[in-house]
């Protein structure tokens, strides 16, 4: 993807309310065909961040373009121009799912209708249920077709805001599969999300923190520039050992895995010195392990006052 034409470029964006600053100077940049991850506690502004980029807020400083329309002078171009997944499911559940399109097709002025609607249910694999009403519908199958709806108008650009939260784990991978599918076919997919295993099935992370970006890049990328190194202690670890080393010098988290205990810090001599003080107790396997990205957000989370 290097050398590719940006769908999204946004540098400096500020928005307010009242005495409250919930973007704070946000630059961001987004490939034609890349699926970004957009990743940040509640409250740290991705939501915000993302109906500046549709259109739909206008910042109070800074400049963006979606698709190469101004954010704020061509906001209407965006909106015709991008598919955008709202957290909440926003369709009419006293119709059917087949209603549902065809409501959207006539917003965007879709004909023939048919046509449409036919090739996205067949496309999502709706066909079989078009019939059913909406409100009938699991968490994933309501995902599906607010899915449907986003892309029936063939857009350039999807912008999904936490678009797999309340939806079970199958669902979630098929989703995935699907969003990677577009994305083969030249689609830009800009996704917020709290769930590491989808930030690992995007191209690029950015993370943001209080309104502000404090990582970007890979994961192998953040994962490295977080410096953070991390020991697996195997066997008969338990709460106990875990409280006991939180309580070291040089330990900065301990998650617990059943029996396995995973202890990060990012002094490398001062956690090995940690954990060979346990080296010699029955029952225990100490060997190096490998930072996870969950590891850095828990760090990145406690560097900026978010660990609850």
């Amino acid at each position: 993807m290097n050398g590719a034409v940006n769908a999204i470029e946004a540098a400096g964006l500020t928005k307010r309310f009242g005495e409250k600053t919930v973007v704070d100077n946000v630059s961001l940049e987004v490939r034609q065909g890349e699926i970004v991850g957009f990743l940040g506690p509640n409250g740290s502004g991705k939501t915000t961040t993302i109906r500046m980029l549709t259109g739909l807020l206008t910042p109070d400083s800074g400049t963006g373009s979606c698709l190469g329309f101004d954010i704020v002078r061509e906001a209407d171009q965006i909106k015709r121009n991008i598919g955008y997944m709202t957290q909440r499911f926003s369709f009419y559940e006293d119709l059917s799912i087949r209603e549902n399109l065809e409501f959207v097709a006539r917003l965007y002025d879709l004909k023939p209708m048919k046509k449409y609607v036919d090739a996205t249910l067949a496309r999502l694999g709706l066909g079989s249920r078009q019939k059913q009403l909406a409100g009938q519908l699991s968490g994933g199958w309501k995902q599906r077709l607010a899915l449907a709806a986003c892309i029936m108008h063939e857009p350039r650009l999807l912008m999904l805001d936490e678009p797999t939260a309340g939806v079970d784990p199958q669902a979630r991978r098929e989703f995935w599969d699907q969003i990677h599918q577009l994305a083969d076919e030249g689609l830009t997919v800009l996704v917020s999300t709290h769930y590491m295993d989808e930030a690992e099935r995007c191209h690029r992370i950015v993370y943001i923190s209080y309104g502000k970006v404090v990582a970007r890049g890979t994961v192998d990328e953040v994962i490295a520039e977080s410096g953070l190194t991390t020991w697996v202690i195997r066997g008969v670890a338990n709460g106990a050992l875990a409280d006991e080393l939180r309580r070291q010098t040089g330990v900065e988290q301990v998650a617990q895995f059943g029996t396995t205990l995973h202890v990060v810090g990012s002094d490398a001599a001062a956690l090995r010195a940690a954990v060979d003080r346990y080296a010699g107790r029955p029952g225990l396997e100490i060997a190096p392990g490998e930072t996870s990205l969950e590891d850095v957000f828990i760090r990145l989370m406690s560097q900026h006052g978010e660990v609850r």
